[in-house]
């Protein structure tokens, strides 16, 4: 695993570069002027076709536009809002934030514009299962230029990235944070909740985008509902700290969050890119996923379709994300309080940092650990780990997270003797997993991951092996780390000790079910495109046992997941954003010439829709 995690960190090195941020920001603000904000235009229109009053039950597709919106919302408003809101902020820091809404805002306008392309080019041979996407617009676009070729090129390079997507961000990143919240709450084996949700999607997915339409129509105002109750009752409870928090997500994001208890810090430049990566997965804006929800509605105006869409990054990003990072921030969940008073546990005797020096490739290499550097024999592999003993919990740690468990991740905090470049701060978290041996004889002790020296996060550390210094640990402070849904719970926790975890464990299982059941379709649209229909039931089984895998432990960390689900979304980002651009002046005709017959009165409430949005 570690092999590919090493792969996908340099390939997410390259295609989430800086200027690709600004690509997907420039073509957000184009769309947002050259269709007159039509960001207003969906708060406000697009309201009204959602809820019916333009509906037509000749037209075709194959679910009503409420249910479209909501099958798009069951992707979008999903674990990204819990686990990965939480991802960014543990990572950038309150500024991380700010780039959240940035991106939800011209999200909006993205979404709106890419959802009306596939609308003009989605196929409706068969009008009660129609067929859209990218890969149908380039497709069929560039076949009406005399470029079908390359256009069928393009279409099945874009599905390639939708599969992985699919099946690392819209499938094994839900079921892994679902596992973990689950097991943190429960004690319930990882793979024991991956094979129950396993069994749930499967039952959903085999009745095809009707029924995952019907579902979602359901499940996701009812989730969106509970969520949001929950959250605002936690932050009544803390409601003369939001105004700090809103200043801190103002100041962090053009100025490095500072350091503080069990949080590193975060350079401005960190706040960024979290935000906007964290943002992206999300809300989908310009990853061209949800216009393949929204190609089963049933109308015949392109446009109305485009608007209904918009909604999108407004619900998940603005509201809900927002919702899920005031109430980390407002409860001190993201520094766990100064000193030593939020720590979990206490070591009676600061534990050493440790350097361990071994040959590999006939170069020394040179790694930082807690403890005494160790062997352990794990999966029939020698392996050097550090090793201390566990030390006993504090009573406040029991409240919020129980007694510690086998398995249990943690960290410490070292400092070193420089600004680390991607905290601004000289700190570096340290982590390690508690075993607990089923022999009695044996005392718990903690495991520590290998920290290597050569990396850029921890740059500072090798110079300073060279000058014969050593790290150190800010306090004897031990934390459990809580990964992406479990932070947010622990969140709620503090407010609520106890009550957090099952809440947000409803709300974790609701929320991925939905997602996965919705990429799900996503990747079997792919599928048709590539392979024809034949294939679907291959997809669906495959699908469903990579959400036992994602469950089974070997994926263990966030960064791990976090690496395989923005590869997903960059890949569909880099191959969508060009399709956007390419058909950009047929999707704003067809956008102007709506707003025009609609404001004529040629488009009225529960009538005849008209022609098909080209004029």
């Amino acid at each position: 695993m570690e092999t590919l995690n090493s792969a996908v960190e340099t390939i997410n090195g390259f295609i989430w570069t800086n200027w690709m941020l600004y690509i997907l920001l420039g073509t957000g603000v184009l769309f947002t002027f050259w269709s007159g904000f039509c960001q207003f235009k969906s708060l406000t229109h697009g309201v009204a076709v959602t809820t019916g009053k333009y509906d037509d039950p000749e037209d075709p597709g194959a679910i009503s536009h409420f249910q479209a919106l909501s099958a798009a919302l069951s992707a979008t408003v999903g674990l990204g809002n819990i686990g990965g809101v939480a991802i960014a902020i543990a990572l950038g820091g309150p500024g991380a934030v700010f780039w959240m809404w940035i991106i939800g805002i011209v999200g909006m306008a993205l979404k709106s514009m890419e959802v009306t392309q596939s609308m003009l080019f989605r196929d409706t041979d068969d009008p009660d299962n129609p067929h859209g996407g990218p890969m149908f617009v380039v497709a069929r676009g560039m076949k009406r230029w005399g470029l079908g070729t390359l256009g069928q090129f393009i279409g099945v390079l874009f599905c390639l990235t939708l599969l992985i997507s699919a099946v690392t961000g819209g499938n094994m990143f839900q079921a892994w944070n679902v596992g973990d919240i689950t097991r943190e709450t429960t004690a319930i084996p990882t793979w024991t909740t991956g094979l129950i949700l396993a069994v749930v999607v499967a039952m959903v997915i085999i009745g095809g985008i009707k029924r995952i339409g019907s579902v979602a129509g359901v499940l996701v105002p009812f989730m969106c509902i509970l969520y949001v109750v929950i959250v605002l009752v936690v932050l009544a409870f803390n409601i003369g700290a939001i105004p700090d928090v809103f200043a801190s997500i103002f100041t962090c994001a053009f100025n490095p969050s500072e350091a503080s208890g069990a949080f590193i810090g975060g350079a401005t430049g960190t706040a960024f890119l979290w935000g906007m990566k964290r943002a992206l997965f999300s809300s989908e804006s310009g990853q061209g996923s949800s216009p393949i929800a929204h190609s089963a509605a049933q109308t015949k105006e392109p446009v109305s379709e485009g608007v209904v869409a918009g909604l999108e990054p407004f619900i998940d990003t603005i509201i809900v994300c927002t919702l899920t990072a005031v109430v980390i921030l407002s409860t001190g969940a993201l520094t766990r309080g100064a000193g030593i008073e939020g720590a979990d546990a206490t070591f009676a005797n600061t534990p050493a940092v440790s350097l361990h020096e071994y040959e590999e490739d006939g170069a020394t290499q040179r790694s930082w650990t807690v403890g005494e550097p160790t062997e352990f024999l794990i999966d029939k592999e020698t392996v050097v780990m550090g090793r201390t003993l566990l030390p006993e919990r504090t009573q406040r740690g029991i409240e919020l997270g129980g007694q510690w468990r086998d398995g249990d991740s943690v960290f410490v905090i070292a400092q070193g003797g420089g600004d680390n470049e991607a905290t601004a701060s000289n700190r570096v978290m340290m982590a390690g997993n508690i075993i607990i041996p089923a022999e009695k004889t044996t005392a718990p002790y903690i495991r520590w991951k290998l920290v290597p020296s050569d990396k850029s996060s921890v740059a500072h550390w090798q110079d300073m092996a060279s000058n014969g210094e050593m790290p150190t640990l800010v306090e004897p402070a031990l934390y459990e780390d809580y990964k992406g849904a479990t932070l947010t719970a622990h969140a709620i926790n503090r407010q609520f000790p106890g009550v957090g975890n099952w809440l947000i464990l409803i709300a974790s299982w609701l929320f991925a079910i939905s997602t996965m059941i919705s990429w799900s379709y996503y990747g079997e649209q792919g599928i048709i495109f590539l392979l024809g229909e034949w294939a679907v039931s291959a997809y669906k089984i495959v699908y469903c046992l990579l959400i036992v895998v994602a469950t089974s432990g070997i994926v263990t960390s966030t960064t791990e997941i976090g690496n395989l689900s923005d590869l997903g979304t960059g890949m569909m980002l880099w191959v969508n954003i060009p399709i956007m651009l390419i058909f950009s002046v047929i999707a704003m005709s067809a956008w102007h010439n709506y707003f025009k017959r609609l404001k004529a009165g040629e488009i009225g409430p529960n009538s005849p829709s008209g022609d098909d949005g080209n004029g």
